[in-house]
């Protein structure tokens, strides 16, 4: 019993050495944490005058549908943002690091966008397309130059699942076909038709929804059956080993293989398209292997298809090493939607096309959108574009997303509960999991209480992936270097007591 006990202080010992004081292990006494320190922020909220918070909670639970859920055990009140920064009710301040879901691209009221929209607001708020209004010609102008050739015609929408539907029209139009392929883990709306593209359980309905549009495997190459050391693009892979020559990835060919299954199996011999976010949001920043994409495209095009690449979440310049995210993936797709980031929070959307593709919508259908002429939305998203060119927000978020995707990169190595990191830019998932070995997602509970830690310690971080496994971080693309040092000590500093507190029950 005493050369037990010696041996196991001895062990104790060698593992607090190793982990800077905490023994993830042995069930060690909680340590005594000192709080990170919040970056400086020189902006002073307002104070709060509005609607008391018990009756805000009352309204929501009367008159707002059941299934408009929230995020932590206390929803937070939100009052005031300004950049990356968003403060509470009671003017508590958080570091913003979903951006409202992916939405806020340039910072919280940015001022050019703000002071954009406020002298628009004084002068005409709304037209329609059946007039001219400068606005929304000179950003449909700006957009397009964005773009390759041939995508140049624009229609604008209100939404994201707005943008989808109309390109579900678009390829079935063009293609004079019906079948539309997406993969599983996608999200591309909650409308009754992009619900057919949707392959997220939560979202699914027991109800008909879109007709005739069928789910391929998802090349994941962590969660999937399928992946390597050197799968995707980006700075960190997974932890999966694999034995692929350069230039050849076994993976990739296994998922194609997939692909052509699809095609063989599910759907005509003549398709309508190919739906593909560059990188899936909603299922937790899922990356695919490098070339999937294009021969995937290639595949798509034999069949009759058209290619679409939703770029709600990846547009922007928010991936960094490109403006938008099929860029990445070396393709050229022949529709492209864009939603959310586009106008920095205003409700507005956008569907780009070729002319060819314009016309055959033209012959089947007369397209109209009362609010698709709006000269707000014109002017701010015009000022967003601004935003992003003079304030270099696209090489901010190469430079500041590959700062914290690497810096969270290093906690894989401490905590045995982060399974993946990935992304590019400011677009990335950490996936949590019950062990590396299994990657089995991490309990719920345990996701719950980690992120409702770093909300308490001022920390706003998302949430995706099919079980809610994975952390998705996506902050308006004005942060800095320092609060991305902040942020990845508060979620060191979390994982710290949370492993503590497991340790601490288990022995």
């Amino acid at each position: 019993m005493a050369l037990l006990k010696v041996s196991f202080l001895q062990m104790s010992k060698r593992c607090l050495q190793q982990h800077g004081g905490v023994c993830w292990k042995l069930g060690s006494k909680l340590s005594v944490h000192t709080p990170p320190k919040m970056p400086p922020c020189d902006f002073t909220p307002e104070r709060y005058e509005s609607l008391p918070y018990n009756q805000i909670l009352e309204i929501r639970k009367q008159n707002f549908s059941p299934q408009m859920s929230t995020y932590f055990q206390k929803p937070l009140l939100l009052h005031q943002g300004y950049m990356q920064w968003l403060f509470d009710y009671e003017g508590k301040r958080y570091l913003d690091l979903f951006s409202g879901i992916v939405t806020v691209s340039v910072g919280h009221c940015h001022p050019r966008v703000t002071t954009a929209a406020q002298n628009q607001f004084g002068r005409l708020w709304h037209t329609s397309p059946v007039f001219l209004h400068p606005a929304i010609h000179e950003y449909a102008e700006k957009l397009t130059a964005l773009l390759p050739e041939p995508l140049k015609v624009v229609y604008f929408t209100n939404s994201g699942s707005e943008a989808n539907d109309l390109a579900m029209m678009m390829a079935r139009s063009h293609s004079q076909n019906v079948d539309i392929i997406s993969f599983r883990g996608a999200y591309h709306g909650a409308s009754p038709s992009t619900l057919g593209l949707t392959s997220v359980g939560a979202f699914k309905p027991r109800t008909t929804t879109g007709s005739n549009c069928q789910t391929t495997m998802c090349p994941d190459v962590f969660r999937g059956p399928w992946g390597g050391s050197q799968c995707r693009d980006s700075l960190v892979q997974t932890i999966r080993k694999c034995s692929c020559a350069p230039g050849c990835c076994e993976a990739n060919s296994q998922y194609i293989e997939q692909f052509k299954n699809t095609l063989h199996t599910v759907v005509a011999k003549e398709i309508a398209g190919f739906f593909a976010e560059p990188i899936q949001g909603v299922n937790g920043v899922v990356q695919y292997p490098k070339g999937f994409l294009k021969e995937a495209f290639q595949l798509v095009r034999e069949r009759g298809g058209v290619c679409i690449a939703d770029e709600v979440q990846t547009g922007f310049g928010r991936l960094g090493t490109h403006f938008w995210g099929f860029q990445s993936h070396g393709v050229l797709p022949d529709i492209v939607t864009m939603a959310k980031g586009i106008a920095n929070g205003f409700p507005m959307s956008a569907v780009v096309t070729t002319p060819e593709i314009a016309k055959s919508l033209t012959k089947s259908m007369n397209f109209f959108n009362t609010f698709s002429g709006n000269p707000i939305a014109g002017v701010i998203a015009s000022a967003v574009l601004d935003a992003i060119k003079e304030d270099g927000l696209q090489e901010n978020s190469q430079e500041t997303g590959s700062y914290l995707l690497l810096k969270l990169a290093k906690l894989q190595n401490e905590f045995e509960i982060i399974g993946d990191v990935r992304g590019k830019g400011l677009m990335i998932g950490v996936e949590m999991v019950q062990d590396q070995e299994s990657r089995q997602p991490l309990p719920l509970k345990e996701m719950n209480l980690i992120h409702e830690e770093c909300k308490d310690m001022g920390l706003l971080l998302g949430r995706g992936g099919l079980f809610s496994q994975t952390f998705r971080i996506a902050p308006p693309m004005c942060i800095t270097k320092e609060e991305a040092d902040f942020a990845v000590e508060v979620f060191h500093s979390v994982l710290r007591r949370h492993m503590e507190k497991r340790a601490k029950e288990k022995f």
